[in-house]
This record gives C-alpha cells, structure tokens and sequence, in this order.
C-alpha cells in the first residue's frame, strides 16, 4: 500500500520531516540524545547534528539539557519541541486522509 510522507520546508535551507520528527519523539522517550540515536540506528554525533540543526533553524531551543542524578545527565523536549511533534503529527494525519482516495489507487 502506498504510503504519504511530509516533509515541510520552513524556509529554503531549513526543512523538517519525519526523520526529525522521529528523532524528538525518540528523545522524548528515552530522554536521551544518545539513546534515541541508537534507537533509530543512527550515531550520537549524526543525532546531535540534526538537533542542532533544529535549534538553530526554529531559532530556539527544541531539545534541553538535563541535569544530574545518579545516572548523570539527558535530554528533554522544549515546549517547542514538544508542540513541533505535535503539530507534524497532525499535519500528517490530515494529509493522510485527504490524500487516502488517491493512495489506495497507486
């Protein structure tokens, strides 16, 4: 069955799409840079390149830094990170069911 993508561009150097996407939701999750990484089968620095990237192209932070505890240190979503997962979500949801009719016949 075929099967819909999105990929928004923000802006002509900056886009986001469900690698970027997966990759918040993974942090969210193990709370983790590192972990979510590995959890998509991708290196810590290639993960932290494209958080960064994420950072710098929505102007503000969508992954926070965790302090301390036993185990050291993470990572968390901003409110903004937070609200981008959320958004994208949506966005494909809706795209998903427009688009549903045109699927099925490919």
């Amino acid at each position: 069955m075929a099967r819909l993508s999105i990929r928004i561009d923000i802006r002509p150097d900056f886009r986001i799409g469900p690698g970027k996407v997966a990759l918040l939701e993974g942090i969210a999750e193990h709370g983790s840079i590192a972990a979510a990484g590995r959890a998509l089968g991708m290196s810590y620095r290639r993960a932290w390149l494209l958080v960064e990237a994420m950072n710098t192209g929505f102007g503000r932070p969508v992954v926070e830094a965790q302090t301390g505890g036993r185990a050291g240190g993470g990572a968390r979503l901003s409110d903004l990170g937070a609200d981008i997962v959320i958004r994208y979500r949506a966005i494909e949801r809706a795209a998903e069911t427009a688009a549903a009719p045109f699927l099925d016949g490919l």
